[in-house]
């Protein structure tokens, strides 16, 4: 299929991956890179760590360089939404009222964070996805500050380590009983539950949030779920994202939990998807929604190299990481909520590396706690692995 024009809707990780595999890869004529963000591509874990502790300013987050950005000679059209795709007519309207021909479309509009309904516009609340997002609650987490994190995942503990490292007063609220526990497990749940006690944060799991107070016209509480209070001077909701797909609705892709795409990200014919968004048939370990930044990077890659005809199912071994006080968690595979097995060092204390498999005995994922290097060469035996299965 010829391309006269390719449009990327998103230009964050996987948008500017893909942009720039497109031109890498021999792609000439028109690219336009559309995001609502005004902000050029900056990366986004940073966000909860580095720049919300204050140690990188926001120039820092920048993914590329002016030079590199002008250098894939494409028309930007940032801090403009998409609004609404016409399949059929190969069009894409926008919320400025302008619309965009395409012959072929990257979608890469990420996820959104989800929001408690009750709490949202409250001054003191806070949600964090972009960077004002976490200039805002920068400006707020100060020594002595009582903050009240919702939701016990990567996000939410890893603010609210920073957040104690600052000195704040920290509670983290979670439904679930144990902090990670249903990407970790719960011995390894345990363990991060003792790593933020013993750095003074109380934690309430198997807790709900009910409703929030205010105090002259500002966040003073949080109500939980059996009528008990916990004072906040600051909120931050960290309960989880949904992909950002609004604009596709009635565009004829499918939607579900996601841009659904098959084993190359291509969602219909012209059109990929990658990041957050995406919805794919990985080849061994079945249909994926991942939201994990080396994700964005390599699914970028691929989806721009199947819009361009090059086809290979894309098939990596998803890997993400956490940074919490002096400690790296890393993660390989598609772990569950089921419990990991220590294969180096101990579950319970110290650096660990750690295994956890199925039914059958195959390995799914590796955890190590501070223990990069060994963490590798379990890695290699899930390629390994996956490459049998293919």
């Amino acid at each position: 299929m010829s391309l006269d024009q390719v449009v990327v809707v998103g230009v964050s990780a996987a948008g500017l991956t893909a942009a720039e595999t497109l031109r890498r890869e021999g792609y000439t004529d028109r690219l336009v890179l559309v995001d609502g963000d005004q902000r050029p591509p900056y990366d986004r874990p940073p966000l909860s760590k580095q720049l919300l502790r204050g140690e990188w300013e926001e120039e820092k987050l920048t993914l590329r360089p002016p030079a590199a950005l002008e250098g894939l000679d494409a028309e930007w059209r940032l801090g403009v939404r998409a609004e609404r795709l016409d399949l059929a007519a190969g069009r894409l309207a926008l919320a400025d009222g302008s619309d965009i021909a395409f012959d072929g479309l990257v979608v890469a509009t990420g996820v959104r964070p989800r929001a408690l309904p009750f709490a949202v516009g409250r001054p003191g609340v806070h949600m964090l996805r972009t960077i004002e997002d976490a200039l805002a609650l920068r400006r707020e987490v100060v020594p002595g500050a009582a903050v009240v994190v919702v939701g016990a995942g990567f996000l939410g503990t890893e603010a609210a380590s920073v957040a104690a490292e600052l000195g704040c007063r920290v509670t983290v609220i979670d439904p679930l009983e144990l902090p990670l526990q249903r990407q970790l497990g719960p011995r390894i749940g345990q363990r991060v539950a003792r790593l933020h006690r013993d750095h003074g944060v109380q934690l309430l799991c198997g807790r709900g949030v009910a409703d929030v107070r205010e105090t002259d016209g500002r966040v003073s509480g949080v109500v939980l779920d059996d009528g008990a209070e916990v004072a906040a001077d600051v909120l931050l909701v960290a309960i989880g994202a949904e992909p950002v797909t609004d604009w596709l609705r009635g565009s004829g892709l499918t939607i579900d939990d996601g841009v659904q795409c098959d084993e190359f990200c291509q969602a219909a014919p012209g059109v990929v998807a990658a990041g957050d968004v995406a919805s794919w048939l990985h080849p061994t370990l079945g249909r994926l929604r991942l939201e994990h930044r080396m994700n964005a990077t390599e699914q970028g890659m691929a989806a721009a190299r199947t819009l361009l005809g090059k086809r290979t199912p894309f098939a990596p071994v998803p890997y993400f990481w956490s940074d919490q006080y002096d400690v790296r968690i890393q993660v390989y595979g598609r772990p569950t909520a089921a419990d990991f097995t220590a294969v180096e060092g101990s579950l319970d204390e110290g650096p660990f590396a750690a295994v956890q498999r199925d039914a059958s005995g195959r390995t799914t994922a590796v955890a190590g706690w501070n223990m990069p290097r060994q963490l590798r060469a379990l890695r290699q035996a899930l390629v390994e692995q996956q490459a049998v299965r293919c």
